[in-house]
């Protein structure tokens, strides 16, 4: 089976949506910018960019873990920019866009390794077995499972964050899946659409929801207008990929299937920690990231009650270690996010985001740009282009900024790398779910971004 410590994360920035906002203007913004974008070093950084990119699209092919080359392409990226700006004296603003970076790495981080914990816990306690074991006693074929994990992922997505959901919800087809290398892969594909469209309709459903909402463009309830091109997102791929799923059901489990002592403990620790980060965020304007420590806190003390509980009964399954569970954490893609993160900040300071979206507001109209920058999300991230585009604050109507909400939360789907649901599940289910298998079904995902488009310009026509 697949571990299921392969977990994360994230990626081609889409963060957890309960956590980072964007920062305010940093000092590149309010000090004399250099405009590398026509510059050998901003070509140079671009194509250093794409070519570690490529190694990722074929990291199955060549077996080079992905955090590999995007970690060097990161590295090679700023080097460059500290020549420049060095050579220009300038060299004490690109240090401060530099540590900004590095915070938010930072906070996110620590937030996943808190989350990845929980998880690798709730899989120890035996939670996703159980839950495996429950699915198959209905004797659900694979393909009512199909529309059940997704329609779950749709539910959970604006309630716990696509990215989280997509954790969850992977180990559950992981774990029924079993003997299926078909069904865990088309499970893991409507995973990650399904998160990402329930995301859109609230701010704790992905990051860029929360950006738009944070920055006043929407008001909270103004979300739910999306709630049906969302749904149209998730529906029309899921039915023209019914078809691509194995038939029959799965095979009954042998082994045992009964939840550890204190499983349901882990998990209701689980609901509040997450509880706890949205708290800090909300109520002392805190990081989350210091909630999700707290939680972490509370699972450890857990763990010790249940050894020392353990211990006096004589009863082995009691007891868990928190520390292995740290030790189970999939670092690969950790790093791949730090890469990521960092590469696509360099060619942000090299003036390349901020040229692409002046392009698109300024020359094709918000309609356009919007639907494009969910498109380009899905290679250079939603995040940045989220940021820019919140940066130049374009004179757009609500329906507007619901549509380029829907088209950079959706958009990611259209790849793996896209989002943050698709690199955790990349990490989860390594031999499962990769950027090709996802790549095949990009046609289908993609006319659903096309449908979801349509709907929202037809349904929300009057606030456009």
């Amino acid at each position: 089976m697949v571990q299921f410590g392969r977990l994360w994360l994230l990626a081609a920035l889409t963060l957890v949506p309960l956590t980072f906002l964007p920062a305010p203007l940093h000092a590149l913004e309010t000090a004399a910018r250099i405009d590398l974008t026509r510059h050998p070093v901003g070509y140079l950084a671009l194509l250093i960019f794409f070519v570690a990119y490529g190694f990722v699209a074929v990291e199955e092919v060549i077996q080079l873990r992905k955090s590999k080359p995007v970690m060097l392409a990161a590295g090679l990226i700023w080097a460059l920019l500290g020549i420049v700006y060095a050579a220009n004296g300038q060299s004490a603003a690109l240090e401060a866009e530099a540590k900004h970076v590095i915070l938010e790495y930072g906070e996110l981080m620590l937030f996943l390794v808190v989350a990845i914990t929980y998880v690798n816990t709730m899989q120890e306690r035996r939670v996703f077995a159980a839950l495996r074991a429950k699915l198959i006693s209905n004797r659900l074929s694979y393909r009512q499972l199909f529309w059940l994990v997704g329609g779950l992922a749709f539910v959970f997505g604006p309630i716990i964050d696509n990215l989280t959901t997509a954790l969850v919800m992977g180990a559950v087809v992981v774990a029924i899946g079993v003997g299926s290398y078909q069904f865990i892969v088309m499970g893991c594909i409507i995973i990650v659409v399904a998160a990402n469209a329930g995301g859109v309709i609230s701010p704790f459903g992905d990051i860029t929801s929360l950006m738009v909402w944070q920055k006043g463009k929407l008001e909270f309830l103004e979300f739910f207008h999306l709630f049906l091109p969302a749904l149209v997102n998730f529906v029309v791929p899921a039915t023209l990929m019914h078809l691509g799923v194995p038939r029959g059901k799965p095979e009954p489990a042998s082994e045992t299937r009964r939840l550890k002592p204190g499983a349901l403990g882990v998990i209701g620790l689980f609901a509040v920690t997450i509880a706890t980060a949205v708290s800090f965020k909300s109520f002392f304007s805190l990081p989350p990231a210091l909630g999700m420590m707290l939680g972490l806190g509370y699972l450890q003390m857990y763990a010790y009650i249940l050894q020392r509980i353990g211990r006096r009964r004589d009863d082995r399954d009691m007891a868990f270690d928190s520390f292995r569970e740290i030790r189970r954490l999939e670092w690969d893609t950790l790093l791949f996010f730090f890469g990521v993160i960092f590469a696509v900040a360099g060619l942000g300071v090299a003036g390349y985001l901020a040229q692409l979206s002046d392009y698109l507001y300024g020359g094709v109209g918000p309609t356009v740009a919007n639907i494009a920058i969910g498109v380009l999300g899905a290679a250079f991230d939603n995040i940045p282009l989220m940021f820019a585009v919140l940066t130049m604050n374009p004179d757009m109507s609500s329906g507007q900024w619901m549509l380029v909400t829907l088209s950079t939360g959706v958009g990611g789907s259209l790849v793996s790398i896209g989002t943050a649901a698709g690199v955790a599940l990349m990490g989860l289910v390594r031999n499962h779910y990769t950027f090709i298998n996802h790549l095949r079904w990009a046609w289908a995902i993609g006319l659903g971004y096309v449908a979801s488009i349509l709907t929202h310009l037809w349904v929300n026509a009057a606030l456009m």
